[in-house]
């Protein structure tokens, strides 16, 4: 056999042409797909966790807050008339909240299905002459609660000691969702540069309810007022929460919280009740473990469906917050106005 004969081309073999042959070609198609398929479920995966991270906020059951400390409970405060009074806006009426659920209604009474380590923990426990009276109204702006409030209040009789209670200024500052442009009482959308003497008026209110307050209890008084939670955790994020965006949402909140701090530092007979800082990492960032607000022990949103108001568990942390506050400051208080009145019936003629 020749050498033309032994190389010649195989007739069956394949022209390509000097294209790959089929089987790489094939081969080259498979791998790209599979490549598409892992590149789409990584992108629906993302979707899908980011959609859970940053929209899904789960409330959770049981307990919510801090520990209240059942020895402050075991026995009777005082025999003294009180009046627990409840005044602002809508976490004291307690929108948002089941029946018998609210923080003021709870401080007052447990419900029948309380939780265990808060079983005959409350107010009527130990002051057994306990009155209970909530005026405050949802919606309710710092300005409303001067003009349409504090009007309801009458003195009370020497003998009787007020607790009040008080959670304002919160619909100064989200009022009215960015539909209008920023004003006093309503300053959604407002930057820093235009609060100072929105401030100053915030503080002057703060005064007159205080001031009021004390006119309407003049056997003695004292005022817990609450600062406001933060429903960004922080972040100013109002866009994902379905609101206009704010960037400057949580430093006007602070300015407006530090004016409450101020206002309860200036006064022996006010004490703050800090719930920002209890509510942080219940917000609408509540899953997001990166988070510096993330509370690995109850990542919970503590939020109602308006966003601005707690829903019952929140309403439970607040709960818990005040009677701490209360059980701290309370029995002192009407000690101090016993040996008063006593004193007084002494050296009355």
């Amino acid at each position: 056999m020749s050498d033309a004969t032994t190389n010649a081309p195989d007739p069956a073999a394949e022209d390509t042409g000097g294209a790959p042959p089929a089987r790489l070609r094939l081969r080259f198609r498979g791998g790209r797909l599979a490549l598409l398929i892992v590149a789409g479920l990584v992108v629906v995966t993302l979707a899908v966790a980011w959609k859970f991270f940053v929209y899904l906020r789960p409330v959770g059951s049981g307990p919510a807050g801090p520990a209240v400390e059942r020895a402050a409970f075991a026995s009777e405060w005082s025999s003294r008339p009180v009046v627990l009074l409840g005044l602002g806006d809508s976490v004291t009426q307690g929108l948002g909240a089941s029946p018998g659920r609210s923080y003021f209604k709870r401080l007052v009474a447990n419900p029948a299905d309380e939780f265990a380590d808060l079983r005959d923990i409350n107010l009527q426990r130990v002051l057994p002459n306990l009155e209970a009276r909530n005026i405050s109204i949802s919606g309710m702006t710092s300005i409303e609660c001067v003009d349409h409030q504090l009007p309801k209040l009458e003195p009370y009789s020497p003998e009787v000691f007020g607790a009040v209670v008080i959670t304002v200024g919160g619909n100064d500052v989200v009022h009215n969702y960015g539909r209008t442009p920023p004003r006093e009482g309503a300053m959604y959308g407002a930057s820093l540069d235009q609060i100072g003497e929105w401030q100053r008026n915030f503080d002057e209110r703060l005064e007159t309810i205080v001031t009021r307050v004390r006119e309407t209890f003049p056997g003695g008084c004292h005022v817990f007022i609450a600062d406001i939670y933060d429903p960004t955790d922080g972040d100013s994020d109002t866009q994902y929460a379905g609101l206009p965006a704010w960037p400057e949402g949580s430093s006007v909140l602070n300015a407006w919280n530090d004016v409450i701090r101020a206002f309860a530092d200036r006064h022996a007979d006010v004490s703050l009740v800090e719930m920002r800082a209890a509510f942080l990492g219940h917000g609408i960032h509540c899953l997001q473990f990166w988070h510096h607000a993330y509370r690995a022990d109850d990542p919970t949103y503590w939020y109602w469906d308006n966003l601005e108001d707690p829903n019952d568990r929140g309403y439970d942390a607040i709960r818990r917050l005040f009677l701490n506050e209360i059980a701290r400051v309370l029995p002192e208080r009407l000690s101090a106005g016993r040996s008063t009145t006593e004193s007084a019936a002494t050296l009355a003629p």
